[in-house]
């Protein structure tokens, strides 16, 4: 994980909002075009051709600091592959990157019983600026899937809450480790009360859904914890061996549905 702390060019144009899982769409031009540092990718988006067209990447907005005037980016990378993962490994004070946003729904009720947090290396931002905002006491469980114990971080965690970490690499193969340890969790006796936040790879969200929904599809738990919709955040972040604009295009497709 890298983490770039980027200034706004200008905080009083920056429209904030609640949801404190901020995600932004960096912008990544074609360098052969020499569009200085500031393009308008509104007006390049309409009027580049295709084979020209900037290439965007989601990313949370692990904090926004108004009064300094700066956000703070963290990134999930995995080699010299893709755009995100290389231009943070490879980011210096002085560069500057084009980013829309931001977007983001759902805000977490810091009143809440007891808080499930599930998410893989791409949703640690967005949990921790969730935990954040919620007080000390706060009950519930956060499982976070990273390759092995190497990736484990230092996250702020209410102290009524427990952090486990699972491992990708002692997986089975056909199995998630996230899936895995989710179906492990000791569930408070009432859901009243109770919320969720479910963000990673897809087809780990696809299997926790009966876990959190209720229904055996998919899940060695037949019983389900039968949350409603209003208790629950829950979406793929990325796709398996898809680069974000297959996985963008199918999210509109039946396959792509979480």
């Amino acid at each position: 994980m890298v983490r770039v702390v980027a200034d706004i060019q200008d905080p009083s144009q920056f429209q904030d909002i609640e949801p404190p899982e901020k995600y932004v769409k960096l912008v990544f031009f074609d360098p052969a075009l020499d569009l200085g540092p500031h393009p308008d990718y509104w007006e390049l988006k309409e009027s580049l051709p295709p084979e020209q067209q900037p290439v965007t990447r989601h990313m949370t907005l692990r904090k926004v600091d108004l009064e300094r005037g700066s956000v703070w980016i963290d990134v999930a990378t995995h080699g010299q592959v893709g755009f995100a993962g290389p231009w943070a490994m490879q980011a210096q004070p002085g560069d500057t990157i084009v980013a829309v946003g931001p977007g983001g729904k759902w805000v977490p009720d810091p009143q809440a019983s007891w808080s499930l947090f599930l998410g893989d290396d791409a949703a640690i931002p967005a949990i921790a600026a969730n935990l954040e905002t919620l007080p000390d006491d706060a009950q519930g469980v956060v499982l976070l899937e990273v390759e092995g114990p190497e990736d484990h971080m230092d996250l702020p965690v209410p102290s009524g809450m427990t952090l486990r970490w699972c491992h990708r690499r002692d997986q089975a193969p056909g199995t998630h480790a996230l899936v895995e340890a989710a179906e492990a969790v000791e569930w408070p006796t009432s859901t009243e009360g109770v919320q969720a936040f479910a963000h990673g790879e897809r087809e780990a969200m696809k299997l926790l859904r009966p876990i959190i929904f209720g229904g055996s599809t998919g899940s060695t738990d037949p019983q389900g914890r039968g949350l409603t919709k209003e208790q629950v955040s829950i979406s793929g972040y990325w796709a398996r061996g898809r680069t974000e604009e297959v996985f963008q295009a199918e999210k509109r497709t039946p396959i792509g549905q979480v």
